[in-house]
């Protein structure tokens, strides 16, 4: 009945030629294949009827014809989804592979007649493993074929499937057992009858199979480990057979022994992170034309970007999520400073800090707003001259272990920053389609970043608000305790010389001055004050921040260049050398040191306060230092450091700070120089 059916199909698809027009080859695979079981079949029913060991022989030798007609038109079907010919050979090559061990399965059986020596189950396992290899087949057929398609592709899938799932069967308890199973044999025909006409219908369906078939990268992956966990165990079990047998009376507890480590080995090698990335790149580079699956990058990208993770920050998140896409190990990200001179490393992941800074207009900066390229570091290292009008600092250079530079664009130009990674664990090449999908993803980690500024700026402006609020309150207080002591100045004119009335007036501004101590408490440095800028000279600013460490036992070491004269408000001037020399002075202990150094820099004056005090991390520096409301001392507000850095840029100076834990802070307040010539009581209103 078998015989029938397929020489019917092969006399079908002989006249059914339209659907297979552009396609002529197939056709003539599915002819063959078809014709090869029709005789397969006949022989198989002549080798039962007369039990003839040569008809038998040849019943196995067309089996396996069959079963190669099969495979290579199924590798036909999935030659389009894969790389060039790599991928086609690869498959190819597994399927010859597999032939060649079942035709010398077959040729083995002839000599072992003759020969001292017993096949055992060699020959059973050659035969399982084609139709095995043929179910992987018809499952990456139909699970990357869309499902609009799945009409022209499941009668094809179901008959290839029911034939190749039985003679599993077959051949598993024939490897199990060591025989053939009578029972199978007798309805293996029967069988293949069933499936055959599913294989009309599918021809018949036929349109493009292979136009329609997309590739799954998942089903891949999956299929490949299992593949090779399929071989290892069966690896395993065949060592287990021969420990058992030639191990005497501890042949069974030698194999449990050997089943139990492998089964461990087995789960160390699943869970290996270094595995799965080199079978990653192995899938891709032999079965896909492209190496990522964007859709699903993008998604795992973009939640990673959304989710709702306390301990990690939005820098922390941009940089494992680009991480993750090349498989490194870790990297940080270098933004603009407050006042946008430079950029500064604010968030690393699995990196070691840096505290290496980088200036706004330096080569690398220019180059990255011009270009907006990914800079490949081994590849500057190797073809600097690919990278034009490009210098890389040493601090990039000299650090082996990084590899590339994503530079962070928001809108079209602006450079929020940059994300330097470091180089994977497997060596991975810089393609086209590594740096697009860098691209695409770092201006989105870029949006996502803006959007996190934009909102801490919010933050801190309902904190300025409820500030403002607060001074309100405060304001009253205030009024209250002028008004007090102004009837008590009013009364002194006329009872100053009442030992009662002064008795009380040592009361009242002794009262007064514990409820200002309390306001100033709950509201250090609130508005800014009212004055003129005008020429001050920094030397008695400084000789009286000496003073008032002197006052509280202290000693401030002074190294003045004569008088440094600058533009400012003198009252706001001071409170900002003495708020940095207070801070430097609670930071280090009484055995410590604490130097102010007052001199000229071309036409700058340069403020320098240096202690060896506890210090700051580059994190608190970078990123809070300067930022109101945010301090490391317990009853502080925060607010010092944050004006204090807001005037000296209103003057046109900025404020450097070179910090490290354990070892001291240096601040550097740099201003511009006022002209002597004009005067120091001068009007510089107009001034900045």
């Amino acid at each position: 009945m078998a015989a029938t059916v397929y020489m019917a199909l092969a006399v079908s698809l002989r006249r059914l030629g339209r659907p297979f027009s552009s396609h002529p080859d197939m056709l003539r695979l599915l002819m063959w294949a078809a014709v090869v079981s029709s005789v397969w079949a006949a022989s198989a029913f002549a080798a039962l009827t007369w039990e003839s060991v040569a008809v038998q022989r040849l019943t196995g030798v067309l089996d396996t014809l069959r079963y190669a007609l099969i495979l290579v038109c199924l590798i036909k079907v999935l030659q389009p989804a894969l790389p060039g010919l790599s991928g086609f050979k690869g498959l190819g090559g597994m399927a010859a592979l597999l032939l060649a061990a079942s035709a010398v399965a077959q040729a083995l059986e002839v000599v072992a007649e003759e020969a001292p020596f017993a096949l055992g189950r060699f020959p059973y396992l050659a035969q399982l493993m084609l139709p095995v290899f043929g179910m992987i087949l018809l499952e990456q057929l139909f699970r990357r074929t869309p499902r609009e398609f799945y009409w022209n592709i499941k009668p094809l899938c179901l008959g290839l499937g029911c034939v190749f799932l039985f003679d599993i069967y077959i051949y598993s308890i024939a490897l199990l057992f060591g025989a053939l199973d009578e029972v199978g044999l007798a309805v293996r025909g029967a069988v293949h009858a069933l499936a055959t006409p599913l294989l009309f219908l599918a021809a018949r369906r036929h349109a493009d199979w292979r136009a329609s078939a997309q590739m799954s990268r998942a089903v891949v992956l999956h299929t490949a480990t299992l593949m090779l966990v399929g071989a290892y165990l069966l690896f395993i079990a065949a060592v287990g057979y021969y420990v058992q047998y030639f191990g005497g009376d501890w042949g069974q507890a030698l194999k449990l022994a050997v089943v139990c480590v492998a089964l461990l080995v087995l789960a160390l090698l699943v869970l290996s992170g270094s595995l799965r990335a080199k079978l990653r790149v192995f899938v891709a580079k032999h079965f896909f034309a492209y190496r990522y699956d964007y859709r699903a990058e993008w998604l795992r990208f973009t939640a990673r970007l959304s989710g709702d993770q306390v301990s990690q920050g939005m820098g922390e998140r941009v940089i494992q999520g680009l991480a993750d896409m090349l498989q490194c190990p870790g990297g940080g990200i270098w933004a603009t400073s407050p006042g946008g001179r430079e950029y500064t490393l604010t968030a690393r992941w699995n990196t070691p800090p840096i505290s290496a800074r980088e200036p706004a207009d330096s080569a690398l900066c220019r180059f990255l707003s011009d270009s907006g390229w990914i800079i490949d570091l081994d590849e500057y290292r190797a073809h600097a001259a690919r990278y034009k009008n490009l210098e890389i600092p040493p601090w990039l250079l000299e650090r082996q272990d990084l590899w590339l530079i994503v530079p962070l664009f928001v809108g079209t130009d602006e450079l929020l920053g940059f994300v330097v990674l470091r180089r994977p664990p497997n060596p991975l090449e810089v393609t086209w389609e590594v740096r697009d999908l860098l691209k695409t993803a770092s201006r989105q980690a870029a949006s996502f970043l803006a959007q996190t500024r934009a909102t801490e700026a919010l933050l801190e402006a309902q904190k300025f608000d409820a500030f403002h609020r607060m001074s309100a309150f405060v304001v009253h207080d205030l009024k209250n305790i002028i008004t007090q002591l102004s009837l008590m100045m009013q009364n002194a004119k006329r009872l100053r010389n009442n030992p009662e009335f002064q008795q009380d007036m040592l009361m009242t501004v002794e009262s007064s001055l514990e409820k200002m101590e309390t306001l100033l408490q709950q509201l250090r440095e609130g508005d800014k004050p009212l004055g003129v800028v005008c020429g001050v000279d920094l030397t008695p600013i400084a000789e009286q921040a000496s003073s008032m460490a002197a006052a509280r036992g202290r000693q401030l070491q002074l190294a003045v260049q004569g008088p440094v004269w600058v533009r400012g408000q003198e009252d706001r001037l001071a409170r900002i050398v003495g708020h940095v020399v207070q801070n430097a002075l609670e930071a280090t202990p009484p055995e410590g040191r604490v130097e102010l150094r007052l001199e000229h820099d071309r036409e700058r004056a340069r403020l320098v306060v240096a202690d060896t005090g506890q210090g700051m991390s580059p994190e608190f520096v970078n990123t809070r230092l300067f930022k109101p409301f945010s301090t490391t001392k317990a009853a502080g507000m925060g607010i010092g450091a944050y004006e204090s850095f807001q005037y000296v840029k209103e003057l046109g100076g900025h404020i450097e700070v070179d910090s490290e834990i354990g070892r001291g802070t240096t601040i550097t307040i740099s201003l511009p120089l006022h002209d002597a010539k004009i005067g120091p009581e001068a009007d510089l209103m107009s001034a900045p």
